[in-house]
């Protein structure tokens, strides 16, 4: 054999490599978004940031039961959720509308694909099901100040 062919192979080699990470790369992007299931965070509105606290729906934060399923109207704030402290049954949906009165904040939910950056003045919407009883925290994963660290909420699911 020659160098040529030696060459050739290689780089033959490297094509097929490069061509196949492609295909798994396209495959992962499609298994992630069938997988999401409506836990990708839409913008549904605007309201007044400095409004939230005192007017419209995020006035009186809360949890609502639609059926089988949940609403939840909920305001993050320096340096806190409201509702801190939400109940659900295993396996009932639960969409989540969020807002912020101050400023950016992060919500993400542990053990779920859900992360939503809470923009003051816009409403997000994320959904989730939850299968597995327990408790989830709910963190800031936006740095929204001094007492970001504390900035904890939680989700208990019940059987």
């Amino acid at each position: 054999m020659d160098d040529h062919s030696i060459i050739e192979r290689y780089e033959r080699a490297w094509i097929f490599f490069g061509l196949g990470m492609i295909v798994v790369f396209i495959l992962l992007i499609g298994y992630t978004l069938v997988s999401s299931r409506g836990s990708i965070p839409l913008a549904v509105g605007q309201v007044n940031a400095s409004e939230v606290r005192t007017q419209g729906e995020f006035a009186n934060p809360r949890v609502e039961k639609v059926g089988r399923d949940y609403v939840v109207y909920m305001q993050a704030f320096a340096f806190g959720y409201l509702p801190a402290d939400i109940r659900v049954k295993k396996g009932a949906k639960v969409t989540f509308y969020i807002t912020s009165p101050d400023v950016l904040h992060g919500f993400n939910i542990e053990r779920t694909n859900i992360n939503v950056e809470v923009i003051p003045g816009e409403i997000a919407k994320v959904s989730q099901v939850f299968n597995q009883t327990g408790e989830y925290r709910i963190l800031c994963n936006e740095y929204c100040g001094i007492g970001h660290a504390s900035m904890i909420s939680k989700i208990t699911v019940e059987e």
